[in-house]
């Protein structure tokens, strides 16, 4: 496993990718994402899958942003093992205007990104 992210990226994307890595390895699940709001703020999820909510890393931490006033996202970053963001994560990270969007596999290898 790489612990270190891609060294083209911002450091404080780095940092982004360091923690769903983190959160994903931590919780042993499928997805791990972390977000920057507009004010520097952070926010780690993983995959909520319960039997009543099931929830992306993505939609997790993009709603913990929003249950604390973030109205946009400066950086999103979302490690799984899926070769493609869902339409839904696209969508939910539109929504908050991110300026940065970063598909990273578990070792911490950039797949793919929007800026």
């Amino acid at each position: 496993m790489t612990d270190t992210p891609p060294r083209d990226l911002d450091p404080e994307d780095e940092k982004l990718i360091t923690l769903a890595r983190a959160s994903r390895a931590r919780n042993g699940a499928r997805e791990g994402a972390a977000v920057r709001d507009e004010t520097g703020r952070t926010y780690v999820a993983t995959t909520v899958d319960l039997p009543a909510l099931r929830l992306s890393a993505l939609q997790a931490a993009v709603a913990a942003a929003v249950s604390s006033e973030a109205e946009r996202l400066e950086a999103a970053v979302v490690v799984t093992d899926a070769d493609e963001l869902p339409e839904t994560d696209t969508a939910v990270a539109a929504d908050l205007k991110t300026a940065t969007l970063l598909l990273v596999a578990p070792d911490g290898s950039l797949r793919g990104g929007t800026s």
